[in-house]
């Protein structure tokens, strides 16, 4: 397969194209598009990780990876002659220049809210005057939750439907908190889990989603930190249970408590030490 291009994209084409080849890896000449993506999703799940690190070197590696399964995928194909990396560059160029007319056309939008109007506007003519499709459809559905309810609520605040503001975003999450709280029951031990209180959780998050993008928080970033920030902690809590021969299971709530707490300050201690 003749590919042009950077040499480093040569070189890779063609090491993925021995792997294939008859003499190649058996494991990689069984592979198929549908096999190869999966392992795409993981390392840009890596490579989200890396980045949210802020480790550079890390972000090299992971970013090399992601490149690796891409260009894989666009080698399975081209050896079905369906098409090589040539067609996908240039078809992604064609339609970059396309889709940013303010920058390559006559287009007078300059703002970022403009341009992302003039962008769905753009999107919704290329599939042509007797489309139905909804502004919702370019959203994946094989997404995670929290990243494909966070981009469903911003394609439907672009196309105009929102609240006004923060506070009435706000509102509506403490009307779905309440809401769920009452569907639960007044049985704080033995909470009925039903349909109905899963579907009003879902509520309450789908809301909270819509807050985090009043406040230009993504959400999905969000949880990934706290979550992370609450795994250093129990580590740390954990480690210094081991230290006393002890384990979580037979301590009170109260050491817990206290152990916890003792937790939450030494990792921050750490974190800024590290930042000296």
């Amino acid at each position: 397969m003749s590919q042009n291009g950077p040499p480093g994209i040569k070189e890779l084409t063609a090491l993925i194209e021995t792997l294939r080849g008859v003499n190649g890896c058996p494991w990689d000449r069984k592979q198929t598009p549908r096999s190869v993506v999966l392992y795409l999703i993981e390392e840009v799940f890596e490579l989200a990780e890396a980045i949210e690190s802020g480790n550079s070197d890390a972000v090299l590696e992971e970013l090399g990876d992601v490149l690796f399964q891409v260009l894989f995928i666009t080698v399975l194909f081209s050896e079905k002659k369906k098409f090589n990396l040539n067609e996908v560059i240039h078809t992604n160029i064609t339609k970059m220049i396309r889709r940013h007319p303010h920058v390559f056309g006559e287009s007078s939008a300059q703002t970022a809210d403009a341009i992302k109007k003039q962008w769905y506007a753009i999107k919704r003519a290329e599939k042509g005057p007797e489309s139905d499709a909804s502004v919702l459809d370019s959203v994946p559905d094989g997404l995670p939750a929290l990243m494909r309810a966070s981009r469903i609520s911003k394609r439907a605040a672009d196309a105009g439907f929102d609240w006004d503001d923060m506070k009435g975003v706000m509102q509506k999450a403490e009307e779905e908190w309440h809401e769920f709280q009452a569907e639960l029951g007044d049985d704080e031990q033995t909470p009925i889990s039903n349909e109905r209180s899963l579907l009003e959780f879902g509520d309450l998050m789908f809301t909270l989603v819509n807050v985090a993008r009043f406040a230009r928080i993504h959400p999905e970033t969000a949880l990934r930190a706290a979550t992370q920030k609450f795994e250093k902690r129990f580590k740390k809590m954990e480690k210094t249970i081991m230290q006393k021969d002890s384990d979580l299971d037979s301590l009170s709530r109260h050491e817990i408590d206290c152990l916890w707490e003792d937790a939450k300050k030494r990792v921050d201690v750490d974190k800024d030490t590290s930042k000296r």
